[in-house]
C-alpha cells in the first residue's frame, strides 16, 4: 500500500532590504523591503498560492511581515506574527558590513564558519534560534489538516538553523545547508521517519545570498 502524503512546511525568506545590498548584516534590527523586495514578493506570492496554503504564520519584524502580506492579500489567510521567528540577535555585528566584521570580529567569524557554537557579536548562538524557532513551526503545522501546508515567513539564519533541527541534523552541520536568496524558500514534507527536505532555495533562477548566514 502507498504511504500517503503528509503535512508540508514551505519556509520562505522575506524579500531584499537596502541592507541586503550593502551586505550589511541585520539581525533583528528591523529593517524594510526596498521597492525590488516588495516586488520579489508579489512574484512569489502569485507562485506560492498554487500550493494552497491552509496558514501563515511569519516574524514579526517587517521585513518579513510585508513579505508575508503579499501571500495574505492573494490568498485570503490572516497572518500569524510571532516574535520567536525573527533572525538571529547578533549584538555588535548588527549594522555592520560583511567587510567590517572580518575586520573587527575575524576570528569570532572564523570560529562560527568552522561550526563551533559562538554568540556572534555577544548575541544569540544558533541552537538558541533553533530552540525559539522550531517549537513556533512545529505548533503551527501541528494545526494543519491532514496533507495541509503552512507557509513559515522568517530570515535566512531561522531557516537555516529551523530545518537543520527539524531535520534531525547535529548544529555542527547546519552549515551544509546553502543560504536563501532573497524571496526563496524551502520545503519539507512529513515522511514516515519525520520530516525530510523536499525542495531547498527554489523559486528563482540562481542568485547570489545576500543576508546574514553567509
Amino acid at each position: 500500500m502507498a504511504a500517503r502524503p503528509g503535512r508540508k512546511i514551505v519556509l520562505w525568506r522575506h524579500g531584499q532590504t537596502s541592507w541586503n545590498l550593502e551586505r550589511r548584516f541585520q539581525g533583528s534590527t528591523d529593517i524594510p523591503l526596498t521597492e525590488t523586495g516588495v516586488a520579489q514578493a508579489r512574484r512569489a506570492a502569485r507562485l506560492l498560492a498554487f500550493l494552497k496554503p491552509d496558514a501563515i504564520v511569519a516574524s514579526d519584524l517587517q521585513r518579513a511581515a510585508a513579505t508575508a502580506a503579499e501571500l495574505a492579500a492573494v490568498t485570503g489567510l490572516s497572518v500569524a506574527r510571532h516574535s520567536a521567528l525573527r533572525e538571529t540577535y547578533a549584538g555588535e555585528w548588527q549594522g555592520l558590513t560583511h567587510d567590517e566584521i572580518l575586520e573587527k570580529h575575524g576570528e569570532q567569524y572564523a570560529a562560527w564558519k568552522r561550526g563551533e557554537p559562538v554568540r556572534r557579536g555577544g548575541g544569540e548562538l544558533e541552537t538558541e534560534v533553533a530552540d525559539r524557532a522550531a517549537p513556533v513551526v512545529l505548533e503551527h503545522a501541528g494545526r494543519l489538516p491532514q496533507n495541509g501546508t503552512l507557509v513559515v515567513v522568517s530570515h535566512g539564519g531561522t531557516i537555516r538553523t529551523t530545518i537543520g533541527r527539524l531535520l534531525g541534523l547535529a548544529a555542527h552541520d547546519w552549515e551544509s545547508l546553502g543560504g536563501l536568496s532573497n524571496c526563496c524558500w524551502s520545503v519539507l514534507g512529513e515522511g514516515a521517519r519525520g520530516w525530510r527536505l523536499l525542495e531547498h532555495n527554489a523559486g528563482t533562477l540562481p542568485e547570489p545570498v545576500l543576508g546574514d548566514d553567509d
